[in-house]
């Protein structure tokens, strides 16, 4: 990983910066009518070594009885950067998802509540055409409070075609302190060690 951490610098940072400001103009944030959400899915990602294991969740909603559960292994490409998590976490959501049926998609991670406007909920929802939800456990340094709602123990914030009420209300009506979804995703990425 040390070779990778070495690819990375500040040079590179500011282009990828810059390139996430552009695409954060592309998220599109509209309501979403719960009445319509039949399957909500939740991805999370953990790491040994130098691979990955993320993990699918895809649940009733607002039940959130299973319907089917997946992981995935693959190699990581990047080294974990602070507000550059989209960097590392997207081959691994990206290859889980793939074909998965859902309306909605929980991503363990920042959405707009993110310094550049544009985490990795937002880049997984503009690479699938799907509305994302960014769920995290605490917010960001340096972004606006009106960015997010703290459901519970969650962090929510806009991914991608669903607005910041909405994405609220679909958490808050999952229950909890913290989304079940997720919980159960989180525990199937770090299973997939075992």
């Amino acid at each position: 990983m040390t070779e990778l951490k070495d690819y990375i610098v500040p040079e590179k940072l500011k282009r990828i910066a810059e390139i996430q400001r552009k695409l954060a103009e592309r998220i599109v944030e509209r309501p979403l009518r719960l009445s319509e959400i039949k399957r909500v899915a939740a991805v999370d990602v953990s790491y040994r070594g130098n691979f990955s294991c993320s993990a699918l969740v895809v649940c009733t909603f607002p039940e959130c009885e299973p319907i089917e559960t997946r992981t995935a292994r693959v190699e990581v490409a990047f080294p974990y950067v602070p507000t550059y998590f989209f960097l590392r976490e997207t081959r691994p959501v990206i290859v889980v998802t793939k074909g998965a049926e859902f309306d909605v998609l929980l991503v363990e991670g920042q959405g707009r509540a993110h310094p550049r406007g544009y985490g990795l909920a937002s880049h997984i929802g503009l690479l699938l055409g799907r509305p994302t939800i960014g769920v995290a456990k605490k917010a960001l340094k340096g972004v606006e409070p009106e960015l997010y709602r703290r459901v519970g123990k969650a962090y929510v914030s806009v991914g991608h075609l669903v607005d910041l009420k909405s994405a609220a209300d679909v958490v808050s009506a999952l229950g909890g302190s913290y989304p079940k979804p997720l919980k159960l995703a989180d525990r199937l990425s770090k299973g997939c060690w075992i």
